[in-house]
């Protein structure tokens, strides 16, 4: 994961004349992986990982003139255009009016039909009881639990309070440990 430096000079060359394409590929270079397991927890499926990511570099780019951040905030700022990115997949994939939460059961049945060689049991389990938390649980608890972000981060990338955050993060635990509990016979 890039750190503050890797961050400073990334912006520089993004925002520097003549260098934009150099740091455009530092960018994906840097961010790319990082940024594909963040949307592919939102959206499930790898190729609507790889759609949305696209869609993701587009729009930083796009937007790039419009950061009046600093290095210390571009990560927050990446993350929450690929978030938005995958929300508005998501929200692509239910009917008008639904609920963004009612896409579940479809991403659900897409980690049913991935290949099993690609997650265990264990793996598949958890992602099952993600999928049974509301939309906005289960985005903090990607961020907490596998981006390894802090309170202020995450409040960064969603626009929600911290306090708002740590409660969705203690249900979302809660209500993993209660769904792994009651089917660790899966495994």
């Amino acid at each position: 994961m890039p750190n503050s430096n890797t961050d400073d000079n990334l912006l520089k060359m993004l925002c520097c004349k003549g260098e934009e394409e150099k740091g455009f590929r530092l960018l994906t270079a840097t961010y790319g992986e990082a940024l594909y397991r963040h949307i592919r927890r939102v959206v499930i499926g790898h190729d609507d990982a790889e759609d949305v990511l696209q869609e993701t570099f587009i729009q930083i780019y796009t937007h790039l003139t419009s950061f009046k951040g600093d290095a210390t905030q571009l990560k927050a700022w990446i993350f929450k255009i690929a978030l938005n990115e995958a929300l508005m997949y998501l929200r692509r994939q239910t009917k008008f009016f639904q609920s963004i939460d009612d896409v579940n059961p479809i991403l659900l049945s897409k980690i049913q039909s991935e290949d099993t060689r690609s997650a265990d049991d264990a793996e598949r389990l958890l992602q099952e009881a993600l999928l049974k938390l509301p939309t906005q649980q289960r985005i903090v608890f990607n961020l907490r639990y596998f981006d390894a972000m802090n309170y202020q981060q995450i409040s960064e990338i969603t626009g929600k309070n911290i306090g708002t955050l740590k409660t969705n993060y203690h249900y979302a635990v809660e209500r993993v440990k209660q769904f792994i509990t009651e089917n660790h016979d899966k495994l």
